[in-house]
């Protein structure tokens, strides 16, 4: 039996704005017929990410959260937004959550647009 030749068939999400910090997110649909919002292009080590914040993509592009303990040692998954943004007070699961909230910070304040010139009144010179 031949295939159609078109590949995997995707289902589509797309990236949005985090209203808190304003960075992207991935919106990704999940098996149980649901979205998430993943953090985007990143991909850790499953093994150093706790066991109920784990989503590990499959084939059609869907995701599914992955609570086996222990993990294989090359499975990479990808964790929520929600869970990176600096602007949400979450507990520090681990420590490279720390290290990437702060990189998100920054990340969200080079974004922000410079002040508009003319806001600061001219100095006395004379």
């Amino acid at each position: 039996m031949r295939g159609s030749g078109r590949g995997i068939a995707r289902i589509g999400g797309g990236q949005f704005r985090c209203p808190l910090c304003g960075l992207p997110q991935d919106r990704v649909a999940t098996l149980e017929h649901d979205w998430v919002l993943l953090e985007p292009g990143m991909r850790v080590p499953a093994h150093l990410v706790p066991a109920r914040h784990r989503w590990i993509e499959l084939s059609d592009g869907r995701v599914a959260m992955y609570g086996v303990c222990p993990v294989d040692g090359t499975q990479r998954c990808r964790i929520e937004h929600r869970l990176a943004c600096a602007e949400q007070r979450r507990p520090d699961l681990w420590p490279c959550l720390t290290t990437l909230r702060d990189e998100n910070k920054r990340m969200a304040r080079r974004q922000e647009p410079p002040p508009p010139p003319g806001d600061d009144p001219l100095p006395d010179v004379g």
